[in-house]
């Protein structure tokens, strides 16, 4: 069974002793924590053992494409007996349990359960997953795992890895989305997108429009800590051998020759795409963009004379209605820091990009 068939399951029937559903959520405190932080509430010998090697191969997964490893999550173990009320209010929980386990601090997780969930998890292998919103804090994220044996949830972990990880991923991306976008928006930029380019796409405050020209535009944020930048090109789509990773190479590194330079006075400071690095290849998937079939491109980034370098991510996507092919990115160069934030960031922004017949639809 999927993850999605084994939410709508286990929504149905797992009730939770942990609230009644009728809570004010405005009463609720906010939740708290850094980015990309996690609580775990498990067992710390199901921790250190099979069972949490599952749980860190999935949620502690390293994030590709950057120039030093970080990961998806970082991780913050807890006891179950020390889970207090300044922890509950994180913005991303995860208990993990196992109904074999008869541990005290097991037993404190299973307290979270009503008998009769106990009683269909016991029924049911299907059963392992329950996921909720601002149960303890507003914009909060909660994932319950569990099953009968540590054998059992494993095998359900490694099944759905992709799925329980996008869970808390997308939370962060949301939430990333509404900070980004509660602020003051660059709505002119969008506008100008429209009226000269046939597309769009949401600009947050703090950007400034670098270049617009016909095929091409560049959009930069420079701070102290990091210079992001977002460029979208395109031209006309001849045949779908657009999607393969070389010609989105080609393609990229054509345009940024032209027009990404470290020193607009020395041609020879460009950047282009970064292959001759083994360990951090280029990589490229399907991806689903907004309803529309896209390659995501994530990988490195370089100039030229190696000054500067960084990571990026991209996506090719084609406009029907014009018979144009889209290649959008977002790069970042904040040597020394932590990368993953910032491509977050950048993904989120190039999400929000719609081709004409969106923008017809509107």
């Amino acid at each position: 069974m999927n993850l999605t068939k084994a939410l709508v399951l286990t929504l149905s029937i797992i009730l939770l002793s942990c609230g009644d559903g009728k809570k004010e959520v405005a009463l609720l405190p906010k939740a708290s924590g850094k980015p990309g932080e996690m609580i775990v509430v498990m067992d710390s010998a199901q921790w250190k053992g099979a069972l949490g090697d599952a749980v860190k191969e999935t949620f502690q997964a390293e994030v590709k494409g950057l120039p030093r490893q970080e990961y998806l999550f970082k991780l913050n173990r807890v006891e179950p007996t020390k889970f207090n009320s300044v922890l509950k209010t994180v913005k991303n929980l995860l208990f993990v349990v196992t109904l074999d386990s008869k541990s005290s601090a097991s037993r404190v997780v299973k307290n979270y359960f009503t008998k009769s969930s106990l009683d269909k998890i016991r029924s049911n292998d299907d059963l392992f997953v329950f996921t909720a919103e601002d149960e303890f804090a507003r914009g909060q994220n909660i994932m319950y795992l569990f099953g009968n044996s540590p054998e059992n949830l494993i095998q359900k972990i490694e099944e759905n890895k992709e799925r329980l990880q996008g869970y808390f991923n997308n939370a962060e991306n949301e939430r990333l989305f509404k900070g980004l976008y509660n602020a003051e928006e660059k709505e002119g930029f969008t506008r100008q997108l429209i009226k000269d380019h046939n597309c769009s796409m949401r600009i947050p405050f703090g950007y400034k429009m670098v270049v617009n020209q016909k095929g091409f535009i560049w959009f930069r944020q420079i701070n102290d800590e990091s210079d992001k930048d977002i460029f979208i090109t395109y031209k006309t789509y001849n045949s779908d051998k657009a999607f393969t990773q070389e010609a989105i190479i080609n393609f990229r590194d054509s345009v940024a020759q032209r027009q990404l330079f470290e020193d607009p006075a020395e041609p020879d400071t460009y950047i282009k795409t970064e292959t001759q690095v083994p360990y951090i290849p280029v990589i490229s998937r399907e991806y689903n963009f907004n309803n529309k079939f896209a390659i995501e491109t994530r990988g490195l980034w370089k100039t030229n004379n190696l000054s500067m370098g960084g990571p990026f991510i991209g996506y090719t996507v084609v406009d029907e209605n014009l018979n144009r092919l889209y290649y959008i990115e977002g790069f970042v160069y904040s040597p020394g820091k932590s990368q993953r934030e910032f491509i977050r960031e950048l993904q989120v922004i190039l999400n929000t990009f719609k081709v004409s017949s969106e923008l017809e639809n509107k």
